[in-house]
């Protein structure tokens, strides 16, 4: 299961993510998403896990203090992709 994770603190790191997902059971995957120009962490991103361990960090940790900031955490919803239609 693929969790999204939001309103994080820009200073957070990926070991800080598995160590609060990893009370819920196995860790597969951290992503935090950059700005591809300066960097800087965007504020959210994407943790993995099998299905039901992420069910209880999704119940647990929505809305739950983290750095300072009460994070979002739901199931992640499939990219739209945007195409560009031709005349």
């Amino acid at each position: 299961m693929k969790i999204y994770v939001g309103n994080l603190s820009y200073l957070i790191t990926e070991d800080e993510l598995i160590d609060t997902f990893s009370d819920f059971g196995e860790v597969k995957s951290v992503k935090l998403i950059h700005d591809q120009n300066s960097g800087k962490s965007k504020g959210f991103g994407f943790v993995e896990m099998p299905d039901q361990d992420g069910q209880d960090a999704i119940q647990a940790l929505d809305e739950s203090p983290l750095n300072g900031r009460n994070i979002k955490v739901s199931k992640a919803k499939g990219r739209s992709v945007k195409r560009k239609q031709v005349n």
